[in-house]
């Protein structure tokens, strides 16, 4: 059996702090340390690019690897991480029996669950069961890390990744998919890059190629010129800028 603890595997857990925007936790003697993680998944190259995502960042220390569902529990009982990363379907034992166990005796650690279906009966089990999240295995890898933060720091429980339709009446007019739109509407709240980022889970790059989509697709060349014409055309409710 294929499983990894790494050398923080034996250092003693307890409750988290607040997460950094970099994924660092601040403790309660106030000292930074970074996010502790176990992944759990049955196809090592998945999981050698979700830790090669994660410690690109710099955020993040993965302290266990696990390919089978029977191993995930000694590895956080001996590890005591911030945040379980696992695949719905492993051998062994399943994601979603994992996320029962570790709830059941670890509940202050968090759990996310990586999955390729997007049943949406499906996602609603997994997260009234506890998960904080839930990501669809084609999620860019530039925004996993953004979205494990958020379900470590975040009070929000979502399913992050899903395909992208096409968004309804005068934003479909204007070709503009469902998150480009819910950017767009970010936007016009006045909101940040940054916290655009954070409100969608997604990485502030993310956000920049999103928006350059959205000036080309609306024809305008700036973030003013994008908010007037979505407020104009009807495509978000904004008090920055009156009909004409």
């Amino acid at each position: 059996m294929d499983e990894r603890v790494g050398p923080a595997g034996r250092s003693a857990g307890g409750p988290f702090g607040t997460v950094s925007p970099l994924g660092y936790v601040s403790g309660a003697m106030g000292a930074d340390r970074l996010l502790k993680v176990v992944i759990a998944d049955d196809h090592r190259l998945i999981l050698d690019g979700i830790k090669h995502s994660l410690e690109e960042d710099g955020g993040f220390e993965v302290v266990g690897e696990a390919t089978s569902g029977e191993r995930v529990l000694p590895i956080v009982g001996q590890t005591s991480p911030d945040l379980v990363v696992l695949d719905l379907r492993m051998p062994g034992m399943d994601g979603l029996t994992c996320l029962d166990q570790i709830k059941k005796r670890h509940p202050n650690v968090k759990v996310v669950i990586l999955s390729v279906s997007t049943d949406e009966r499906l996602i609603e089990t997994i997260l009234a069961r506890g998960a904080s999240a839930y990501i669809v295995k084609s999620v860019n890898p530039i925004d996993l890390p953004a979205a494990l933060r958020q379900a470590v720091d975040g009070t929000v429980f979502s399913a992050i990744g899903l395909p992208e339709s096409t968004a309804p009446g005068a934003a479909k007019a204007a070709g503009l998919t469902d998150r480009e739109l819910a950017i767009l509407s970010a936007l016009a709240r006045g909101l940040s890059n940054g916290q655009i980022g954070k409100e969608l889970w997604i990485a502030e790059q993310t956000v920049k190629f999103h928006l350059t989509n959205v000036y080309r697709k609306l024809g305008v060349a700036n973030r003013t010129e994008a908010a007037r014409f979505a407020y104009q055309q009807g495509l978000v409710e904004s008090p920055l800028y009156e009909r004409d």
